[in-house]
């Protein structure tokens, strides 16, 4: 009995999302827990279902996560691109609206690192006259 899994890896900031997609009935379990148990924001909920939402998906695959590094809202962007990067090995055709909805592009946006002379990445040290 070989049921079709189809992976995907998603990122953003410093966390990373291997997202699994089974045919199923469209659940879906972050870190063997159920999505509404991780995320307490519904904002994040609503952010993790969009590429499923926008190729009319939700209801055809579970969806398995396993997520680590970064806070909620990096988690939930990285199990976004993950999911979408998913679909798309389950039919390229979901490729144009998954790119026009900006699903497919990996967010660069990282931390700056902090420099030397500075208390963090441009904090500089207060001033004083004297």
């Amino acid at each position: 009995m070989a049921t079709a899994r189809y992976y995907g890896t998603g990122r953003r900031k410093s966390s990373v999302a291997r997202v699994y997609l089974v045919p199923g009935t469209g659940k879906v379990t972050i870190n063997k827990r159920d999505m509404d148990d991780y995320f307490g924001l519904e904002t994040l909920k609503v952010i993790v279902r969009q590429p499923l939402a926008v190729t009319e998906t939700a209801d055809k695959f579970d969806v398995r996560v396993n997520v680590r590094g970064g806070g909620f809202t990096g988690q939930a962007g990285a199990i976004r691109h993950g999911i979408a990067r998913a679909l798309l090995t389950v039919d390229a055709d979901y490729r144009p609206v998954l790119k026009s909805a900006g699903f497919l592009t990996r967010d660069p946006r990282m931390k700056e690192r902090k420099k030397y002379g500075l208390k963090a990445a441009r904090r500089a040290p207060q001033f004083s006259k004297r």
